[in-house]
């Protein structure tokens, strides 16, 4: 790969990542808006793509899916371990963290 099609395709990049940075934004905030709602169709809508979003900033920045979930599952742990919050924060991280690990088997 010659110097310039390196520069292109590291401007791309760029201009991916700020790109996926502004409809985070954007996604917050229409999510924000349809938690005044009740239509549970458009607050998981929401949450997916702000997921999604996640996920490809994260593999456009070096951080491969399989890391993420990891230390996702690992932040998950840590918060279940100190126990800071009422019992029920405590057992949504709980839940959330065995979701999580059934679906890597």
């Amino acid at each position: 790969m010659n110097g310039k099609t390196r520069e292109i395709d590291i401007a791309k990049n760029l201009k991916i990542i700020e790109w996926l940075k502004a409809e985070m934004v954007d996604s917050v905030g229409k999510l924000f808006k349809t938690l005044l709602k009740s239509r549970n169709d458009d607050r998981e809508d929401g949450l997916a793509t702000i997921i999604i979003i996640t996920y490809l900033l994260g593999k456009k920045v070096g951080v491969n899916f399989s890391s993420l979930d990891k230390r996702i599952i690992d932040k998950l742990n840590v918060s279940i371990n100190k126990a800071h919050e009422t019992e029920q924060w405590q057992e949504d991280l709980s839940v959330l963290s065995k979701y999580l690990e059934s679906k890597k088997r």
